[in-house]
């Protein structure tokens, strides 16, 4: 008897202390991951003048002349705030990195008055891109992938969302509209969550980058790549600066 019960007491025992191990284990695993990462916050800039943007002659479909009948749409080349700031920037920060679920939420691209609304979206390999059509006319969706994430959708009025998994790296990806050629947009596909795309202030944040040095990559349509260096502390913020002249090429991301 004496026998089993010491065997039932040291049962007991080993059972309690695997409990509290798989209670108390989450709480400094998270607290360990979080202080391993940091938060990169940023501006870009355009130092030089912005070059005036052209109209954008809709003449061809009065659905889309109705649409901008108070004012003349042009197109978004270069949107430049008054200090500088340079909106419609795509932001990584460079790899290899381990291997990061694709969110659930979807990336929205709108056609609004014939032209994509946003210009530049960035999303992650896996992600569902949603196409909608906000306008009283058809449009037609075509992507121009080089990585297999083609498409060729046409998007009769009151049709719901368009929707696909973009299942390529790919940068960049330029969409346009096959009914109405000067609807371009540009889509960055990135393996992994550490990107952002600039708003109309120039500036960007990308948080939870693992710690360590990691060079940042901007991208802009008209005036191509730059590249700085940073060192993300472990649980803290590193900013870092871009200044184009305007005197820059368009050039892919590298």
């Amino acid at each position: 008897m004496a026998a089993r019960q010491r065997l039932a007491i040291a049962s007991a025992l080993v059972a309690a202390l695997t409990a509290a191990a798989v209670t108390l284990a989450p709480g400094p695993v998270v607290e360990a991951a979080a202080q391993s990462a940091g938060t990169i916050t940023g501006h870009v800039r355009l130092t030089g003048a912005a070059p005036v943007n052209p109209v954008v002659r809709m003449g061809m479909d009065p659905a889309c002349s109705r649409a901008w009948s108070d004012t003349r749409p042009t197109h978004d080349f270069v949107v430049r705030a008054a200090d500088g700031g340079l909106a419609n920037v795509f932001v990584e920060v460079r790899g290899p990195f381990p291997g990061a679920p694709a969110p659930a939420t979807r990336v929205v691209l709108d056609q609004q008055g014939c032209m994509f609304r946003p210009r530049v979206l960035a999303m992650q390999r896996g992600q569902v891109l949603e196409v909608r059509n906000g306008d009283p006319t058809l449009h037609n969706v075509h992507a121009l992938s080089t990585q297999g994430n083609t498409f060729n959708v046409s998007q009769v009025v009151g049709r719901p969302p368009f929707t696909v998994v973009m299942a390529h790296a790919e940068k960049m990806l330029r969409v346009t509209c096959d009914v109405h050629r000067w609807m371009n947009v540009y889509v960055a596909v990135v393996d992994h969550p550490y990107f952002a795309v600039t708003g109309p202030a120039g500036t960007f944040e990308v948080r939870d980058v693992p710690a360590g040095r990691r060079v940042v990559q901007v991208w802009h349509e008209r005036y191509g790549p730059l590249t700085a260096t940073v060192d993300v502390p472990p649980g803290g913020s590193v900013a870092a600066e871009f200044a184009y002249t305007g005197t820059e090429k368009a050039a892919p991301p590298p």
